[in-house]
């Protein structure tokens, strides 16, 4: 057997190791459940435990954000942001390696370096500036903003189809909030009034998604501010609302990020291998309505189906259902629903699936041609590296496990000297808790932005 075939074979039994290990979930669950649980601590002692082996090489990005993360979560906010940058570095230099494309192509998927999804990517941003806003940071926070806007125009670049996730209406909503505590009513209108087309006309699409209630009061008042007086006349009209002044002494808008984001698991699919003329197979699945042609000279597969594994979305129900917010004046603010990653990590994967189709089947394609040619020297040696190249597929089901599912906001006014407010969770069993939210201190006319986080969730179905 020539040196590259005896190579490849090598190869092919060394990725059936890889192809049988578990999902990238499946390796983290006891980091997702000490999440889910709210067991922060022991999220961080396994991040530490595992800085050697994920914070250089293929899973460095999933390292960073989950480090960031954990760190914020446990109000190391400086610490989050340092590996925020770092992951935010890591997205503008990463570079293909053609080695593990090539490996990629030729074995599996897990060789290559994991780049992060496009919404995954959009994240990094709305943390770094959730930090530097628990810091009263407004300078570096509205720094975010404007990452945020380039990174959503080289998006809209990337996508020409009007189907495609190509725009992100949280994001703008982000920025608005961020230009307001920055005291720039200006700006954050012009961010409103982006985030207001962007719910009309993509996400009521793609996701089935209204516009915020708490987005149109925004409009209307910022437009007021501005003294855009006939543009918040309109809204008012559009939406059927009042302007009512408020003269509060301070306000909150408080970022309700719940649940966890779904995870990836494997999907297989057989395809028939249709025979055909001048050296072509075809890989058809009549069910799905696929149909794959793919060249293959001389060396034609031996098999006449095979079976491909591609990633699919496994969503995580959410323990909370339904929120409101208390403040001073007991009155109860509901939460407006403005993000669903899990949707739009669906959608994602949903937009790519072709390309994914082409990619695992030419995998498949050319381990079959190698055991074919291999057949025929020896004809069990090729049926057992068909079979083997069969075994060694598998799926890249990594993804940034630790966001959260959904993210609802709303704003509220705080009365002077004021320290706390009250959230109220409703669970799926409609069974309510009451939580404390400090507050920092602020003066009169502040826009006080936080965070607050219930990553209560259920685990993946199986699969």
């Amino acid at each position: 057997m020539k040196y590259y075939l005896r190579f490849f074979v090598c190869a092919i039994v060394a990725c059936i190791v890889v192809a049988c290990a578990p999902t990238f979930y499946e390796k983290t669950y006891e980091f997702n459940k000490a999440l889910a649980e709210g067991n922060f601590d022991a999220a961080a002692l396994m991040m530490s435990q595992s800085e050697k082996k994920m914070s250089k090489g293929r899973l460095e990005f999933l390292y960073l954000v989950n480090s960031g993360m954990v760190a914020s979560l446990q109000d190391n906010f400086e610490k989050s942001n340092q590996d925020f940058q770092k992951a935010d570095i890591f997205i503008e230099d990463h570079k293909k390696n053609a080695f593990e494309e090539g490996g990629a192509l030729l074995l599996n998927p897990n060789l290559t370096t994991y780049p992060g999804e496009d919404h995954e990517k959009l994240m990094v941003n709305y943390f770094k500036a959730l930090n530097y806003l628990e810091m009263r940071q407004y300078n570096e926070a509205l720094v975010e903003c404007k990452r945020m806007n380039l990174r959503l125009n080289q998006l809209s670049d990337k996508y020409k189809s009007d189907k495609k996730y190509k725009r992100d209406a949280f994001i703008n909503v982000m920025m608005g909030i961020v230009y307001e505590a920055f005291n720039d009513p200006n700006n954050a209108f012009i961010a409103y009034r982006n985030a207001l087309d962007i719910y009309q006309n993509d996400y009521a699409k793609l996701f089935k998604m209204p516009v915020p209630d708490q987005l149109k009061f925004d409009l209307i008042r910022t437009a007021r501010e501005t003294g855009l007086y006939d543009e918040a006349d309109k809204y008012a009209t559009q939406f059927g609302m009042d302007f009512q002044k408020d003269d509060s002494y301070a306000h909150l808008t408080l970022l309700w990020n719940n649940g966890m984001s779904p995870v990836k698991a494997e999907w297989g699919v057989n395809f028939a291998i249709i025979q055909g003329s001048n050296g072509y197979v075809t890989f058809v699945n009549k069910e799905l309505g696929l149909s794959f042609p793919f060249y293959c000279g001389n060396d034609m597969p031996a098999v006449t189906w095979i079976k491909a594994v591609f990633p699919k979305y496994v969503e995580r129900k959410n323990f909370y259902k339904h929120a409101r917010l208390v403040g001073a004046d007991n009155i109860a603010y509901k939460f407006s629903h403005a993000e669903n990653i899990n949707a739009i990590s669906f959608k994602v994967l949903e937009e790519r699936m072709l390309l994914e189709f082409s990619k695992s089947l030419l995998r498949v394609a050319m381990k079959q041609s190698i055991a074919a040619r291999v057949g025929q020297e020896n004809e069990g040696l090729g049926a057992a590296l068909s079979i083997l190249g069969s075994a060694s597929e598998s799926a890249d089901t990594r993804s940034w496990q630790s966001l959260p599912r959904d993210i609802s906001y709303t704003r509220i006014p705080l009365k002077e000297g004021q320290t706390s407010v009250e959230i109220i969770l409703t669970n799926d069993k409609g069974v309510e808790e009451k939580k404390t939210i400090p507050l920092p201190q602020f003066g009169k006319g502040e826009n006080v932005v936080l965070p607050y986080y219930s990553l209560a969730s259920y685990a993946a179905k199986a699969y």
